[in-house]
Formats: structure tokens, sequence, C-alpha cells
């Protein structure tokens, strides 16, 4: 898409500060064209902080000026960011300055989901939440009431003040709806996760594989500087989708496999090394365990097995075999980051891991490095009643007798997967329609859009209309909110504090995010939200703290750092040990039971699951139907950003690919306007038809995030197809939890 002049400088300059003019007075105002003063004739300055326009969490330096903020930067020693920003991160101008923004607390007084309300005052909205919750923890348990969170401020609401009150229905969707396979599987086979940051040494790395991973796409900033410069530094591509991606266009080779049968190929690649003695032999002979048992297991899995299964010629797969072995150790298969795709994922994943086994290249340059988490100290705080089931818990879980108490395990039943506790969130909507196995009664959602997220939104919308109550904490108007009994107003990351940002990397480093102006409306941040309905609660002993700034500098005191440091250098960078080499004569970076990689999983085979991993076949499309896809755009967050000021102008609304040799049968024609109808009848709203020989004949493919039903998004609002609208199925990972939606299909009919 070509930018204007006007609209290049609003995007680089920030909508402000684009904006801002100062007129020349009667008629020289018809003579001469506004006169305009851009940020970068003020004196600025220089905040850094880190950015949340998605989960990336790169590090920002926010140029300021008269208490107005006119441009993001990169943080040139953050090693998310290395100095640059996406053009999500640069749109958070247009999050600030967003004139549809929440403004006022909220309070219901029409029919749940009319999004009538009444603006209040902080006090009366935090007193009838307060109110609202306690009396739902009296009558039923602090069990009946759940928490869902997204982002980092969710750490306040999820991990924080749900353990504090007691209950242990806390869960965030990006965890069961995104990367839980890739954890569970890294768990079980390395005995450490994958982390927040795909761990490819791509510094090192001559060959590298993506199956499903699109980079560039989903805009994650460092994986797109480290994937140019090692492609420019002459790494080899390859690149497995049904659909021909962005990245695909970069690749040396792309294989347009069949979707739902990477598993199938994996094992050939496994079957190629394995029979043809190319894998690292004094890699797996000191690393590993259960190699013997993987010899026989891949035997029948040939070349010509996996080409009848995934589109693909046998003789495609054995050369790209034959490749990774002549690169190996810094060949590597790149993790990815949504990988719930079909709900036998986690195996999947851990076939991809054992492929980068045999390669050698766990621990090993131009591999996977070993991402260590920064330390430093929690704040110190008396146990909370139970430990934090979502993970990263803000205070220590209970222990003895106050533990073993009669406190109910998680409604979902999560705590029977490998998950350990694990965050399904979308099976925590079960019990609030049907009361078992108990009922959840109370909501409180943080930044989570729950019709954009969950599948099947008419289950979603009947279990908001059974609570007896529901709180939202967000930013925007968005549908969910118009289901709230009190909606919270947030400021946005760049009015805030959060707690310390700690990413495990190749440096481990602490980063903070601060606020660059004051919040503005009447809006809080969320740990002041959190902790001032904790209070409500009855809950003080767990806020020990009166202001984030002491609970920062406690945090920061720790590592030999204090805050006014940190707010003047944003980060702080420590020495990790990402090769095993760095770990001789100092213990094994494996925390398996063993301390060694297992190839061959004890704990799977303990619990009755294949302790290797099996290509499970998938569903195929009914006659006239096609496999629905959905995957980002590089301007956009999940359904966050459609009504940003900013990124809107560089994509309005998402299209529906369809493959052009189909849509020549179907007689549907480039820019025609159609409706998607799934096999449950489920239907989109209207979406324009992008005709292209990128896509198999079997599948269609939209971007994630359109289609909201929420007038209070003016520029959001019924532009474009909801994906999840037409998620009216989904597969459940018996292993991980995760919740596969890549199991639903669509036709397409001409709009009336």
């Amino acid at each position: 898409m070509k930018l204007s002049r006007r609209e290049f400088l609003v995007f680089g300059g920030g909508v402000a500060g684009a904006l801002a003019t100062v007129s020349a007075p009667g008629p020289v105002r018809r003579l001469l064209p506004p006169r305009r003063r851009f940020w970068f004739q003020k004196a600025t300055t220089a905040v850094p902080t880190v950015c949340e326009m998605c989960l990336w969490r790169c590090g920002a330096v926010a140029q300021v000026a008269e208490g107005r903020l006119w441009k993001l930067d990169g943080h040139p020693e953050n090693p998310k960011s290395n100095g640059r920003l996406c053009a999500r991160g640069l749109g958070g101008v247009g999050e600030l300055y967003d004139p549809d923004r929440l403004k006022k607390p909220l309070i219901r007084t029409g029919r749940r989901g009319e999004g009538q309300f009444r603006e209040t005052n902080w006090d009366e909205a935090l007193d009838v939440t307060a109110k609202a919750l306690l009396k739902i923890k009296e009558d039923h348990g602090p069990e009946a009431v759940a928490f869902f969170g997204h982002y980092a401020g969710d750490k306040w609401f999820v991990d924080y003040l749900a353990p504090a009150f007691g209950s242990p229905n806390a869960a965030k969707p990006a965890v069961a709806l995104c990367t839980t396979p890739r954890e569970v599987a890294s768990n079980l086979t390395f005995g450490r996760p994958v982390g927040g940051h795909e761990p490819v040494d791509w510094d090192h790395t001559r060959y590298i594989i993506l199956l499903g991973t699109h980079i560039g796409e989903n805009a994650h900033n460092t994986m797109m500087q480290q994937f140019a410069a090692a492609r420019a530094r002459g790494a080899k591509v390859v690149v497995v989708d049904p659909r021909f991606s962005t990245v695909a266009s970069k690749a040396d080779r792309y294989l347009p496999i069949k979707p739902g049968t990477d598993t199938a190929l994996l094992l050939a690649w496994m079957h190629y090394i394995i029979v043809n003695q190319h894998y690292d032999a004094e890699y797996v002979a000191r690393y590993t365990e259960g190699f013997e048992q993987l010899v026989e297991h891949v035997r029948p899995f040939t070349p010509e097995w996996a080409a009848r299964i995934t589109d693909l010629p046998a003789e495609i797969i054995a050369d790209v075999a034959k490749d990774l072995c002549r690169y190996r150790p810094q060949a590597v298969l790149v993790p990815g980051r949504h990988v719930v795709w079909y709900g036998n994922d986690t195996q999947r994943m851990r076939a991809l891991y054992l492929v980068n086994i045999l390669l050698g290249n766990y621990g090993r340059r131009g591999g996977w490095y070993i991402a260590e988490s920064p330390y430093v100290e929690e704040y110190p705080l008396q146990p909370f009643p139970i430990g934090s089931e979502a993970g990263g818990c803000a205070g220590p879980a209970a222990s003895g007798p106050e533990a073993s108490s009669d406190r109910k395990p998680r409604a979902d039943g999560a705590g029977r997967t490998f998950l350990r506790g694990g965050v399904a969130i979308q099976e925590l909507v079960e019990p609030m329609i049907t009361g078992r196995p108990y009922p959840i009664k109370g909501l409180v959602s943080y930044a989570v859009n729950l019709f954009h997220t969950l599948p099947v939104r008419e289950r979603t919308a009947e279990a908001l209309r059974a609570l007896d109550f529901h709180v939202a904490v967000d930013i925007l108007p968005q549908e969910h909110t118009r289901w709230a009994d009190v909606v919270l107003p947030e400021c946005t990351y760049l009015e805030r504090y959060d707690d310390l940002i700690t990413v495990p990397h190749k440096t481990p480093f602490i980063a903070l995010r601060q606020p660059v102006v004051e919040p503005m409306h009447d809006s809080r941040p969320g740990w002041w939200i959190a902790r001032e309905l904790g209070i409500r609660l009855g809950l003080e002993q767990y806020y020990p703290w009166k202001t984030i700034e002491e609970y920062l500098e406690q945090r920061l005191n720790s590592v030999g750092l204090t805050l006014e440091e940190m707010k003047k250098q944003g980060v702080s960078v420590q020495k990790g040990r990402p090769y095993l080499e760095d770990w001789e004569g100092k213990g094994s970076p494996f925390r398996t039971e063993s301390k060694k990689i297992q190839i061959y999983c004890k704990e799977l085979a303990e619990a009755g699951i294949d302790p290797l991993p099996r290509y499970e076949p998938t569903p195929e499309p009914p006659e006239g139907f096609f496999r629905l896809l959905y995957g980002r755009a590089p301007m956009h967050t999940f359904g966050r950003t459609q009504n940003n000021p900013v990124l809107t102008r560089l994509m309005r609304e998402n299209e529906v690919w369809l493959n052009r040799a189909v849509a020549a049968a179907m007689r549907m024609t480039d820019g025609q306007r159609v409706m998607l109808v799934n096999q449950d009848g489920a239907k989109s709203g209207p979406v324009r038809v992008r005709v292209t020989a990128r896509i198999r004949k079997d599948c269609v493919y939209l971007v994630h995030g359109f289609g909201h039903n929420a007038p209070g998004l003016r520029r959001a609002h019924g532009r474009g197809a909801s994906d999840t609208a037409l998620q009216t199925r989904y597969a459940l990972d018996p292993i991980s939890g995760g919740a596969g939606l890549r199991v639903n299909f669509v036709r397409l009919e001409p709009e009336a």
C-alpha cells in the first residue's frame, strides 16, 4: 500500500504531531495552508519504556514535549528492539490518542450485551465490584470467581489478585490458544520451557526451516531483524506452509504442505537422518536418552510414506533432510509461537524438537541457544492461600495445613494435563453455563477481547448471561465490555508503570515500563485498580507496598539497581549461558530427572500416552468446504489494533484468500464480497475475496481480529470478517490442553 506524504508524516511522527497546527487569522488563512509545528521542531525529552502493542515487549524510547508524546523509537540497548520498532510499535501514539478510548468508569443500566451504561466515579465502581465479588465468595466460595487476563498488566489480576482471593480459576488465552504445546513439549523433552523469545541462534545459523511460522506477518521485531541479517549473510531458508506467506517469498524452497500433516513430514526427516546415519552421534550419546527406541520407531516412516500424506514429493522431502544434515549443527527448525492448530500439537512439537536433537543443535552455535531468565528477586510477600495457576506467581504459594484445606481444583480440569495446572481458558466457560463440576458465577476480565479470543461465540454469550457479575478492565469499548456490569478504564502502557519486564534471552535482561505522559481522562493503571480492589476485598496483607514505585524499588535493589537509574536507562542486561560449553563443570542445563534430553518420554509412557510422536490424521473438509486458516498481519495485533487511528490506514479490513483456479471454477472475482458459512451454519460478516495463487485449493485464509461488533469502535465496527465467529469447534490436546481451532471449514456465498 502506498502512503501519501500526509499519511507518511502521520505514521512516522505520530498522529498528535502531524495534526498539531497553528492557523493564520482572518483572510490570510484562506490564502495560505495551515502552519504545522512538528515534533522535531520542539525540544523533546527522551523517556525509555517498553512497548505493548504486541506481546513481544520491545524496548522503546518516547520523545515527549510539553507533556505530549510526539514520537516513538526503538531502544538501542534493549535486546528485543536493537534500536528499532515495527509498524505496530510506531502506532503506539495512535493507541494513546485514540478518541474512542474508555474515559470514565461505567456501571451497566440495560441488559447485558446492550451496551447501556452510566458514568460513575472510581469509588462507586470499585465498591460495587468488591461487594459483588464478596457476595459470590460468601455464597459459593472464592473458586466461583474466574480471572482472565492478557498482556503484561494481567499479572496484577491473574497472578496476584486471583491467588490472593483464593481462586484457582485464573487463565490466559495466550497459553492455551497459542503456545502451550511447545512449552509442554519442551518441558517434557528438555526439562525447561522455550520461553517468550524463540531461542534461535540467528547470528550463526546457516539453514532455517519454518513450519507455519510467519516471520514478517506476526511482526515480532527482533525475529524480523535477525532473520533479515541471517538471510543477507547467506543462510538458506525453507518454508513449509499451505499458504505462500510473506516469508515464503524470501525462501530458497517452499513446500506447500497439506494442512495437518506436519508430523508425518517430521517423522520422515527423522527416518532419513537416522537410516543414513547423518545424525550427530557424539551429541546424541552424550546428552540424550531413548535414542534406541527412536531408531525402531521411525523405521516405517520413509519419505515415500510421508509423500502420500503430505502432498509433497518424496525426493524433495529427502533433499531437505540431506541439507539439514549438511549444515548441522548450524541448521535449525524454528519452534514458532502460535502452535495450537489441530489438537495433536504437543506431539508435533515433540517431533520438531527431535529433529533438532538429531542435528545436535540444542545449546550449540547456529542452532538453539539456552535461554535463561535474568536474576531479580520477587517482592517479599506472605504466602497466598493458593498458588498461582496461571504461572509467574507474584508471591509464594501456601504450604502446610493451610494449603491442604478444602480448596477446590480448577473447574476446567486442566490440572490433569502435563501443563501442571494449566490455563485452558476456553474450558472455564463451561462451568459458567452448567455449574459443573461447580459453578463459576463471577468474572474479572483484563484486556481479553472474549468474542475475538474464545471459540464458540454463542457459548461465550450464554456464559456471560449466566454470570452473577462481570467486571471488565480495558482501554477500549470492545464487544465484551458491553457484557460487563462494571467497566474500569485502564490507561495505556504509555501512561503507567507495570511490573518489571524480565525476559529469558541469550543475554537475559530486565526492562522498565514507565509512564511517558500523565494518564488521560479518568483512566488508571492496572496495578492501582487491582490494589484498590484487593483492599476492598479484605486482602490488605498482600499489598504492603503503598505505591508502585516502592514495589519496583524493592525488586530492583535486589540486583543493585535503583528505580531512578532504571528510569534513565530503561534496561539492564545480564550475562547468560547460551551454549552447552558455558555449562561445563556447572551442572546440566537439562532439568529432566536424568539431567539429559528425553527422546523417549517416560512421563508420557507412564500416563498411557505415546512416548514418541506419531502422525494422527485430521478431519478433511466436507464436500464444497475449505479448511479455515487464520493468521496475523504486520500492522495489527490480535483484535486489539483495528481501531488504531494510525494502523487502520495501513489495513482497514481483512480479505478471504481463495485459490485462483478454485475462484475461476466458482465464478468468483477478485474484490467480490461474500459471506463465509461454516460447517455448523455460523456466518461471518461480508468480506472481500482475494483471488491468489498463493494458497492451496483446499484452504481459505483470513487475517485474525476483524469483524468487530462494537459501535464504540468507530473505525473497526463492522469491518471485515471474524474468523472467531466461524470457530464453532475445537480439538483439545490431551497432553497440554491446547485448543486447536484449525478444525473448522467454510464455504463461500456471494453477498446478497
